[in-house]
């Protein structure tokens, strides 16, 4: 085991997208290990666009990353000394552990990782990406059988999620990504009914087409324009997990609202936003669940994997360039 620990740390608070003078690169000495810590070794860290929220200096569900702190992620690695009873060396643990080779975890922070499932599992399908779709549909989705989920950012780790839990529920589901080889990959790979390719096509138009009987539940991902347009096609009734606003992360300027914010008085919609950690008491419902439709075939997940924790702050900026399909992790070890 090496006794040093390389980390990635906040230099600057970014504007716009993030860029790698943003972060410093250093080095420090391994802590010592205190009573009822675990010291684990960083093997692959989870690449998530609220990363981004947390590098501006607002109030928000968790403090943001402080200027010279080591940037904040969520991980997966291997324990190298534990004085936890329970945990011993040798397990792996997710949690959050950090853009560094080596991170400190209190007890009650450390989740073990079932023995048969990878790492990669345990970033995505079976963990916070998993747990978020699956809540954020089933909870405040509500969606029942027969009606039209619609999911924005339908290619990346949440929202392919969410398309596949629709269909397992019965659900007519589209997806909107960008790319002809994303929404491809939704319809002949993942199940979707319907893909909508918002680069390249008329979303008001193919939204029509696709969602004849309009849109009952409607997972948002990215806010802007497409929360606008699909605000006009929403049944009475609707519901609509708000989960992420990816368009306006990086924005310089202020953001308008929806202008089409009146169809969910009309339609007397509900808008709900949600973050995973609500339903932590619940995450043994969303690992049983997913782990069962995942073994039956009925979930599928896709990762993209960079090599190398310097690469880190490249890889942050992949989940707004529409580079990356899946799940996106850095392997750090």
């Amino acid at each position: 085991m090496s006794t040093v620990n390389r980390q990635v740390c906040l230099k600057s608070r970014p504007v716009g997208m993030v860029k790698e003078s943003d972060f410093e690169f250093g080095e420090k000495a391994l802590p010592e290990v205190p009573e009822g810590y675990v010291l684990v070794r960083t093997e692959m860290v989870s690449i998530d666009p609220a990363m981004r929220g947390w590098l501006n200096d607002v109030k928000s569900y968790v403090p943001p990353v402080q200027i010279g702190e080591v940037m904040r992620a969520l991980g997966v690695g291997t324990v190298v000394q534990s004085k936890v009873d329970g945990i011993k060396e040798g397990d792996r643990v997710s949690s959050i552990l950090g853009w560094q080779n080596y991170a400190l975890v209190p007890a009650k922070m450390a989740e073990v990782v079932p023995e048969g499932v990878s790492n990669e599992a345990a970033l995505s399908v079976l963990g916070m990406t998993g747990r978020t779709a699956y809540f954020g549909l089933l909870d405040i989705g509500e969606p029942k059988e027969g009606e039209t989920v619609v999911v924005s950012g339908a290619a990346g780790a949440v929202g392919s999620m969410v398309g596949q839990i629709a269909k397992i529920k019965g659900c007519r589901a589209v997806g909107i990504a960008g790319g002809a080889d994303k929404c491809s990959w939704l319809v002949d790979e993942l199940g979707f009914d319907a893909a909508i390719d918002y680069k390249n096509e008329n979303l008001r138009k193919r939204l029509k087409e696709t969602c004849p009987d309009g849109v009952d539940v409607y997972f948002d991902n990215v806010g802007g324009e497409i929360l606008d347009t699909v605000l006009t096609r929403i049944n009475v009734g609707a519901r609509i997990p708000f989960c992420g606003a990816i368009a306006n992360y990086n924005a310089t300027e202020p953001v308008p609202g929806p202008y089409n914010y009146a169809s969910i008085l009309v339609n007397r919609a509900k808008v709900q936003g949600f973050i995973v950690f609500d339903y932590v008491k619940r995450y043994g419902e969303a690992m049983r669940d997913m782990g069962q439709w995942v073994s039956e075939g009925k979930l599928k997940f896709k990762v993209d994997v960079v090599d190398g924790l310097e690469n880190a702050p490249k890889a942050l900026n992949m989940l707004f360039d529409g580079s990356n399909t899946g799940k996106l992790i850095v392997k750090v070890a």
